[in-house]
C-alpha cells in the first residue's frame, strides 16, 4: 500500500492503534498461570470491541486471533492450553483489519524473573527494530533497513533469522512490496516510495539463523535453527521524506 490521501492515512492509523492496544493489553495480563488461549481471548476481545478482525484468521484461517510464541517458538505460535511460567520468553504478534486496511505489530516479553542475558536480548531487540525504522526515508534504498539492523546485530554479537522478513502491508496483510530483508542483502535494489507502508520486524537471536516448522503436527509454529532464544519487535510504518511514521502505537 502506498498512502496517497489523508483519509487512507487516518484509516491506517486507526487499525494500527487497535493492534497496539490489543498487544499492550495482552502484555499487561502476562503472568505465571495464564494460558496462551486466555491471552489470545484478551486480544480477540480488544479487536471485537473496536470492530476489527484478526488478520491471520481472515487471511490464512489461522487457529487463533493472535500469534503467541513461547521460548523455543519464535513465530506463529498457536494459542492453546500452554501455561505461561515464570521466566518464559513470550512473543505476542497482533495483526488485524478494519475498513479494508491492515496493520501488524509484535513484541517480546519476559515473565519475571529474567536472566540478565534475556533482559539484554529484549532491550537489544527493540534497538534493532528502531535501527531499521530510523533507516527509512522516502526515496532511500530499501536495503538500508537490513543494513542498519545487520550492523547493530553484528556489533553486539547477535544473529538474525534470515528467512522471516518484513513485508508490505495495507490493503492486505502481506502487500507489495514483497519480502523485505531485515538483514544485509546485497541483491536488494528497490527504492522506498513516498507513502509506502510496510513493517519493520527483525528477529534478533542468540545464535539462530533460520526458522523452520515446529513439527509435522504443528506446521504453523516456527522454531529457531539452530535452537536459540530469539526476540521479535515489530511496527507498521509509513515512509515520508522526513523519515518513518509509526502507526502501531497505543497513544
Amino acid at each position: 500500500m502506498t498512502v496517497t490521501t489523508e483519509e487512507e492515512l487516518e484509516r491506517l492509523k486507526a487499525i494500527g492503534r487497535i493492534c497496539a492496544i490489543a498487544r499492550d493489553s495482552m502484555a499487561a495480563a502476562l503472568e505465571p498461570g495464564i494460558t496462551t488461549k486466555e491471552l489470545d481471548d484478551i486480544g480477540r476481545g480488544v479487536l471485537d470491541a473496536h470492530g476489527a478482525q484478526s488478520a491471520p484468521e481472515v487471511t490464512y484461517q489461522f487457529p487463533g486471533a493472535t500469534c503467541i510464541s513461547v521460548n523455543e517458538e519464535i513465530a506463529h505460535g498457536i494459542p492453546g492450553d500452554r501455561v505461561i511460567e515464570a521466566g518464559d520468553l513470550v512473543n505476542i504478534d497482533v495483526s488485524a483489519e478494519k475498513d479494508g486496511i491492515f496493520a501488524d505489530t509484535g513484541a517480546s516479553f519476559v515473565v519475571p524473573p529474567a536472566t540478565r542475558q534475556v533482559e539484554k536480548l529484549c532491550r537489544d531487540g527493540k534497538k534493532a527494530m528502531w535501527a531499521g525504522i530510523r533507516a527509512v526515508k522516502s526515496g532511500g534504498a530499501l536495503a538500508d533497513v537490513g543494513q542498519a539492523i545487520g550492523k547493530f546485530a553484528g556489533a553486539n554479537g547477535y544473529t538474525l533469522i534470515r528467512n522471516l522478513a518484513s513485508h508490505g502491508i495495507g490493503y492486505s496483510l502481506h502487500d507489495e512490496p514483497g519480502e523485505i530483508a531485515t538483514w544485509p542483502d546485497r541483491s536488494e535494489r528497490r527504492r522506498i516510495a513516498d507513502g509506502l507502508v510496510f513493517t519493520i520486524e527483525p528477529f534478533l537471536s542468540l545464535g539462530g539463523k533460520m526458522a523452520e516448522e515446529k513439527s509435522l503436527d504443528d506446521m504453523w509454529t516456527l522454531v529457531s535453527v539452530p535452537p536459540a532464544l530469539c526476540v521479535q519487535y515489530e511496527h507498521t510504518i509509513v515512509a515520508t521524506k522526513r523519515g518513518a511514521v509509526v502507526v502501531t502505537l497505543a497513544n
